[in-house]
C-alpha cells in the first residue's frame, strides 16, 4: 500500500508499505477520507516528541472495513485506544484513559490506504453521510465536547450567552457551527488570517480581526480558545466576563503567564477538554449527517500524494480551507 510518512522535522515522504497483520479482535478498514490535524502539523514541526519518525501520521478518518467483523461496514473511527477496565474507563471518560494508546501517534496512522484498529474503536455510518464529511467526526466531536463541558459550567443557558470562539480553524469553526446549531445568536469569532475570515463568512458567522479589533474587555460570558497560544490565552482571561467561562481547547504551545489574578477576581471558570467520548462521536456521526452544521463546503479535498504540498499550504496560510481531507 501507499502511506505518507513523517520521516523528520519539516519531511513528508509518499512510500510503499506492507500492510500491517491483522491481530485478533481487529478489523483492516480501507481508508477513503482523512483529515490534516493540528497535531499533525504539529508533529510534522517535530514540536511533538510522542510521535517519533519514521510514522504514518493521521487520526481524522472514514472508510470501509475490508477484512475482520465488520466486513463490508462504512465506518468513522474513534482514534484513542483505551484499556477499558480503569477507572476513567468504567465512568464513561475513557479520553482520560490511564493506558490509553493513538493511532497516529503509538501506532500507524491514517493517511495510508489501509489502517488496522481495534474493533470496539469503529462506528458504522449511515449511507447518507459522504466519506469527507464522515472524516469531520474526529475534529467535530472535540468541539461538541468542548462545547457541552463549558455549557454545563455556565450561570445561565448558553443560548443566552454573548460567545467569542478564538481561531477559525477546523476545531474553532466546528465550535461556531455548534453554538449556531444550539441556538447561540450573540456570537463572534476571531482569527488574524484574512482567508480564513471568509472562509467563516461563508459559513454565515460573524469573523474579525482581533490584530485590528480588539475584543471588548469584560464582555463575553463564554470564551473558546481554540488556538491554545500565550496571546490568545491572554485575549480570553481579558475578554470573559466576571463569573464566566473559558473552555481551554487548542494546544498552540504552553508559554507565557496565565493571568490567575483576574481569573480569581473575575470568579471564571477555566476549562480543558482533551478529545471526546465514544458517546461524542456517534452524537457527532449523527449531527454530521443531519446537515443541521451546513454544506461543509469549508472542506478542500486533495489526494494523498498532494500530501506534503498540502502540509506546506496549511502552514503558509495559503489555503482558505479550515481542513484538507486527503483521498488516498
Amino acid at each position: 500500500m501507499q502511506a505518507l510518512y513523517y520521516v523528520g522535522p519539516e519531511q513528508l515522504e509518499l512510500r510503499d508499505s506492507e500492510e500491517a497483520p491483522l491481530m485478533p479482535g481487529e478489523s483492516r478498514v480501507r481508508i477513503q477520507a482523512t483529515g490534516i490535524c493540528g497535531s499533525d502539523l504539529h508533529a510534522y514541526h517535530g514540536h511533538d516528541p510522542r510521535r517519533q519518525p519514521p510514522l504514518i501520521l493521521g487520526h481524522e478518518a472514514a472508510g470501509e472495513v475490508v477484512e475482520g467483523a465488520m466486513t463490508g461496514k462504512r465506518v468513522t473511527m474513534n482514534p484513542l485506544i483505551v484499556c477499558g477496565h480503569c477507572d476513567y474507563c468504567l465512568e464513561g471518560r475513557q479520553n482520560l484513559c490511564s493506558n490509553r494508546t493513538m493511532v497516529g501517534m503509538t501506532r500507524p496512522g491514517t493517511f495510508a490506504e489501509t489502517l488496522t484498529i481495534p474493533d470496539h474503536c469503529l462506528i458504522e455510518l449511515p449511507e447518507s453521510l459522504p466519506a469527507v464529511a464522515a472524516a469531520l467526526t474526529e475534529p467535530a466531536a472535540t468541539a461538541l465536547h468542548g462545547v457541552n463541558r463549558l455549557e454545563r459550567a455556565l450561570f445561565r443557558p448558553l443560548s443566552e450567552a454573548r460567545v467569542l470562539v478564538i481561531g477559525g480553524g477546523a476545531v474553532g469553526l466546528l465550535v461556531g457551527l455548534i453554538l449556531r446549531h444550539k441556538g447561540v445568536r450573540n456570537l463572534r469569532l476571531a482569527d488574524t488570517n484574512p482567508l480564513r475570515r471568509r472562509t467563516v463568512e461563508r459559513a454565515g458567522l460573524a469573523a474579525f480581526d482581533p490584530h485590528e479589533k480588539v475584543p471588548e474587555p469584560d464582555s463575553f460570558e463564554a470564551v473558546f480558545d481554540c488556538v491554545g497560544a500565550a496571546p490568545t490565552r491572554d485575549m480570553a482571561v481579558a475578554a470573559v466576563k466576571p463569573g464566566g467561562a473559558i473552555m481551554h481547547l487548542g494546544l498552540q504551545d504552553n508559554e507565557g503567564k496565565l493571568d490567575t489574578r483576574a481569573i480569581t477576581l473575575k470568579e471564571v471558570a477555566f476549562l480543558g477538554a482533551y478529545t471526546y467520548s465514544p458517546s461524542d462521536l456517534r452524537a457527532t456521526v449523527k449531527l454530521l449527517d443531519s446537515q443541521c452544521l451546513g454544506n461543509l463546503d469549508w472542506v478542500e479535498v486533495r489526494k494523498l500524494d498532494q500530501g506534503a504540498e498540502a502540509f506546506a499550504d496549511l502552514i503558509a496560510g495559503r489555503t482558505p480551507a479550515a481542513k484538507v481531507i486527503l483521498e488516498p
